[in-house]
C-alpha cells in the first residue's frame, strides 16, 4: 500500500471515529423510535399487551374524519405558530437593531436580561406564569383597579390563546435576539458608510441595505420558531393543560393525552407521524422560499 493510499485510509478511519458515535446515538434515540412509531401507527395497540393488531390506515382516517379534538388541536397549533413566529421575529429583530445600532447604555446587561428566560425550563416557566396570571394579576387588580388584571387570562378561551402566545414570545425572545445581533454584526461597515454617503437615513439603510444582508439570520430564526411552535408541549401542558376545554390543546398535547391518558398508543403514533409530516412540510417550504431570497439578496 503506497503512502497516498495509507493517507486516505487514515483520513477515512479518522472521519469514522469522529462521526460514528454521533451516528449510533442518533440511530438509537431517534432513528429506531421513529420507525417504531410508523410501525405502530398502522396497528391497534394499547401499550400494555404484547400483541398488536394490524389495521392499516384506519388510525390516520380516524384522525381526520372522526376526531374533532385533533382537528381543533391542528387549528390551534397553526394559529399559535403563526402568531408566535410573527411576533418573535419582528420584536427580536427590532430589539436587536436597537441594541446593536444605538449607543444605548448597558447593552450587555439588556442582552443578558432578555436571554435569561431562555435558559429556564419551560415546565418552570409555565408554573411561574400560571401563578402570575392567577394570584399576581388578581393582587394587582385589587391594588390598582386596572380591569385588564382582573380578566380571567387562563379561564376564557380567547384570552388563554393570547396568554400562551405572550408567554412563549417572552420566553424565547432572547435566543432570537442573539442570532439577529450576530447577523447585524456581520454587515460590512463600508456598505453602511456608502449608503450614508448616498443620503440614506437610518430607516432607509435598515430596510434597503441591512435587511437584505441578514436574510440568512432571518431564515434560521424563522425555521427554529416555526419548528418549536408547532411542537410546543411543555409550556402549554403546565400553563393551561390544554384548557379551558380544549381551547389551547396543541397537537403535541393531544398526542400525549391520546397515548398516555387514553392508552391508545397506536392511534397516538399515527398522530405523531401526522405532526412530523406537518412540521417537515412547513419548515422545508419555509427554508426553500427564504433560501431563494438569500440568493436574490
Amino acid at each position: 500500500m503506497n503512502q497516498a493510499r495509507r493517507k486516505k485510509v487514515s483520513h477515512a478511519l479518522e472521519f469514522l471515529g469522529f462521526t460514528m458515535p454521533a451516528v449510533i446515538a442518533i440511530l438509537l434515540f431517534v432513528g429506531i423510535p421513529f420507525f417504531m412509531c410508523i410501525f405502530y401507527s398502522l396497528r391497534k395497540w394499547n401499550g400494555i399487551q404484547r400483541k398488536s393488531t394490524f389495521i392499516g390506515l384506519q388510525n390516520y382516517i380516524r384522525a381526520f374524519t372522526n376526531d374533532s379534538t385533533f382537528i381543533k388541536a391542528i387549528g390551534y397549533t397553526l394559529l399559535y405558530a403563526l402568531l408566535t413566529v410573527i411576533l418573535i421575529n419582528i420584536i427580536a429583530l427590532l430589539l436587536s437593531a436597537i441594541l446593536e445600532q444605538s449607543n444605548l447604555w448597558g447593552k450587555g446587561f439588556f442582552r443578558a436580561a432578555f436571554y435569561i428566560p431562555n435558559i429556564i425550563s419551560l415546565i418552570i416557566i409555565g408554573f411561574i406564569w400560571k401563578f402570575i396570571f392567577g394570584r399576581a394579576f388578581e393582587a394587582i387588580h385589587q391594588a390598582t383597579g386596572i380591569r385588564a388584571f382582573g380578566w380571567s387570562w387562563l379561564g376564557q378561551p380567547k384570552l388563554a390563546v393570547i396568554s400562551t402566545v405572550l408567554v412563549t414570545v417572552w420566553q424565547a425572545l432572547g435566543f432570537y435576539i442573539l442570532i439577529y445581533i450576530a447577523g447585524l454584526q456581520s454587515v460590512p461597515d463600508d456598505v453602511l458608510e456608502a449608503a450614508t454617503i448616498d443620503g440614506a437615513g437610518k430607516v432607509r439603510r435598515f430596510f434597503s441595505v441591512v435587511l437584505p444582508l441578514i436574510v440568512p439570520s432571518i431564515t434560521v430564526c424563522t425555521f427554529y420558531s416555526i419548528a418549536n411552535s408547532l411542537k410546543m408541549f411543555e409550556l402549554i401542558f403546565t400553563l393551561t393543560g390544554g384548557g379551558p376545554g380544549d381551547a389551547t390543546t396543541s397537537v403535541a398535547l393531544d398526542i400525549y393525552n391520546t397515548a398516555f391518558n387514553s392508552n391508545q398508543y397506536g392511534y397516538g403514533s399515527a398522530k405523531s407521524v401526522i405532526l412530523f409530516v406537518m412540521v417537515a412540510f412547513i419548515t422545508i417550504l419555509q427554508v426553500t422560499l427564504f433560501k431563494k431570497k438569500e440568493i436574490e439578496a
